[in-house]
């Protein structure tokens, strides 16, 4: 049902993605307010969460491209505020994006819903294991731990669910055998805005 409402809506941009894509879809919208999933987010993080980022991603052999190492440690607020810590205040389609304090992506996790099959020769996601526990890198030092760390290959099957932090390093390659990759992809935190900031 996923997948016949997402080929009924053409409206992806120019990265092969829909952000607050919950907010397009009906049915990803209720999966993303699921108690399954809030309540999966509760038990790793320790207390109930608040959804805060909902993308729609799919990979197909118009639109097949590859994702270099990195982490993701941007977040998405209402507003720019001066703040000790929080760095790197960008503007992105009208949107505040800063890196904040390594306590706020600690305070985070990304569940990854997969719509197709994905495995090494489609573009599956690959991590370093562990690497989120090394904190905010430079992209000299990612570079360095992919080079010599062994990645661990996410393969999976329609309906699987990866589970990260978001600032785990991590990539995609092309895909050998160009199809739909498709994913949806949420963020959840538990963290504790300062007063008059709202994630987007």
């Amino acid at each position: 049902f996923i997948k016949d409402e997402i080929e009924n809506f053409s409206d992806i941009d120019s990265n092969y993605g829909i952000r607050n894509a919950d907010k397009k879809y009906p049915r990803i919208k209720e999966i993303a307010h699921s108690s399954r999933l809030i309540n999966q987010a509760k038990k790793i993080l320790g207390s109930t969460p608040k959804l805060v980022r909902v993308i729609f991603f799919d990979k197909t052999p118009e639109q097949n491209w590859l994702v270099a190492w990195h982490q993701d440690k941007t977040i998405a607020l209402n507003q720019k505020m001066a703040l000790a810590g929080w760095n790197c205040w960008t503007l992105k389609d009208n949107v505040h994006h800063v890196q904040p304090p390594i306590t706020v992506l600690n305070s985070m996790i990304t569940f990854r819903l997969h719509l197709d099959d994905a495995d090494k020769d489609n573009g599956c996601l690959k991590v370093i294991p562990k690497s989120h526990q090394k904190g905010i890198l430079s992209h000299q030092a990612i570079s360095q731990i992919a080079k010599t760390t062994s990645a661990f290959l996410c393969e999976v099957k329609a309906g699987d669910l990866v589970i990260m932090k978001p600032h785990i390093i991590h990539s995609s390659s092309k895909s050998k055998n160009p199809k739909h990759r498709r994913i949806i992809h949420i963020e959840y935190s538990n963290y504790l805005l300062p007063k008059g900031l709202e994630w987007v």
